[in-house]
């Protein structure tokens, strides 16, 4: 959790502009993937200009990986495969975003993205080629403009989407979505395509395009596994298990002397060291315990609530229920006295306090308060909020359930926010970000040994998918396997 602020997608002027006008001049166009007569409701250079603005945005929010060089990789693979497909002209863009979901995802106008969570789960270069393969297909179908159409007329946003703004008014929209980080998702019909196209690109790119179900496959493993943690690709991209079955004729029938490169230890020399999990400049959850080494501060989240940190925001729920947390940094406003900003932040989102108090947490003033008022899709609800002074900023930690529940949670909110306690110097430097790297496998070795042995950083289970192992299938002595280190 960084002090910057995550906020619905906005109707930019450029994009608001280019939607209206599509509006008025929707016309017939003709597909450049199928080569069919199809209603347009944006033309080419109006995909373009949203594209482009929607990506300042994403990499705003997001982040870029910070290593150059494997973000030239990853971009000269994919420069590749789009001078391949049906729009080579677009201004195509290729970007690893610094996010631990395992995600891919496509702007109109030919803006690609991974997330650094995605690049441990990819076994070679193929496999890397058919999954930037597959969201080109978005692109070149017009899958991308189709959605986001509907998305925009619907009010929906574009690729990001908060429950919270933290610097105007700290509470959103809740109906827009659960957590952070939504993307927009494809109907069966334009998966299957996309899954085609991205085997075709990979084939006449030389590349083996069984790769594409190979992924496909991993992806069917976490399925199964139902882990938990913010949307990723399995929300967004579904049924990969039905997609395995769909797409191994086509591969195979796409396999031919020419197609059949892996480059599997090129890959594997640009992803190591990758960052895997949170990265510690945006705080890391271990378990229900959020640590931030930067800001020097820890907190406990109630035990078995689901925790998500993005770059600007820590948001917890409890399972199955309309029960909710979150932490993070707003603009300090206006007051002398700690109770006097807190009374100015919860007036400005009309919550009214019932009662309230002033305390000392980690070594800051705060101030801590019930307070009652509405959120958009929520209806009425209770909510506990300590407002912590911290120089010119200041740290909000809420928890809030529906009005006649909110007794439920509250001893558990409470002891939640008294949690926040400052961190030494010393346990800051303690702090490092969990890193890919590799290991040969030994005579009487398991997925359960290397993963005891490496600290339990991630699961056995984990470690097996990420192999492109089923997790019932142990490794075998001399396999070089992606395994995960401390920093």
């Amino acid at each position: 959790m960084m002090p910057r602020v995550l906020s619905p997608m906005p109707r930019t002027p450029i994009a608001a502009a280019c939607l209206s006008l599509a509006v008025l001049t929707a016309a017939c166009a003709t597909n450049p993937v199928s080569g069919k007569r199809e209603l347009s409701m944006l033309s080419e250079a109006e995909e373009i200009a949203i594209g482009r603005e929607s990506d300042a945005e994403v990499r705003r929010e997001m982040g870029v990986y910070d290593n150059p060089e494997l973000q030239r990789y990853v971009s000269d693979v994919g420069q590749r495969l789009a001078a391949l497909s049906q729009r080579p002209n677009l201004p195509w863009t290729f970007t690893v975003v610094d996010v631990p979901a395992v995600n891919a995802f496509a702007l109109p106008g030919g803006f690609i993205y991974l997330t650094r969570g995605i690049l441990p789960y990819l076994d070679d270069e193929a496999e890397l080629a058919g999954v930037l393969g597959h969201e080109i297909g978005h692109v070149t179908a017009r899958h991308a403009a189709q959605q986001y159409t509907r998305a925009a007329t619907g009010g929906i946003g574009l690729a990001i989407l908060s429950i919270f703004v933290p610097a105007t008014q700290p509470f959103g929209d809740l109906s827009s979505t659960a957590l952070s980080l939504a993307f927009l998702k494809y109907g069966r019909d334009d998966e299957r395509e996309s899954d085609r196209l991205g085997i075709d690109y990979a084939a006449r790119g030389g590349w083996d395009p069984t790769a594409v179900p190979r992924f496909l496959q991993t992806l069917s493993r976490m399925d199964e596994l139902s882990e938990r943690g913010v949307p990723n690709w399995l929300s967004t991209h579904p049924e990969p298990a039905a997609r395995v079955i769909e797409a191994q004729p086509l591969a195979a029938k796409a396999a031919s002397a020419d197609a059949q490169a892996k480059n599997r230890d090129e890959f594997l020399k640009q992803i190591e060291g990758v960052v895997v999990g949170d990265n510690p400049k945006d705080g890391i959850v271990r378990g229900n315990t959020f640590i931030h080494p930067v800001l020097r501060f820890t907190m406990e989240f109630p035990e078995g609530w689901d925790v998500t940190n993005t770059p600007s925001q820590v948001a917890a729920r409890e399972p199955g229920q309309p029960y909710y947390m979150f932490l993070q940094t707003v603009d300090r406003p206006r007051g002398n006295t700690i109770d006097e900003i807190a009374a100015r932040s919860m007036t400005a989102a009309k919550f009214r306090e019932v009662n309230g108090e002033n305390v000392s947490l980690g070594g800051l003033e705060a101030h801590i308060g019930v307070y009652q008022g509405s959120l958009p899709g929520a209806g009425k609800v209770m909510m506990r909020a300590a407002h912590i002074a911290n120089g010119r900023q200041v740290y909000l930690i809420a928890g809030f359930a529906p009005a006649d529940a909110f007794d439920k949670i509250d001893r558990q909110v409470d002891a939640s926010v008294r949690s926040f306690t400052a961190l030494t110097a010393r346990d800051a430097d303690k702090v490092r970000a969990n890193r890919l790297d590799f290991y040969t496998v030994r005579r009487g070795d398991s997925w359960q040994s290397i993963a005891a042995r490496g600290g339990a950083l991630v699961r056995a289970t984990e470690l097996a998918i990420m192999n492109d192992h089923a997790v019932n299938e142990q490794p075998q002595p001399g396999d070089r396997i992606k395994i995960v280190v401390a920093g």
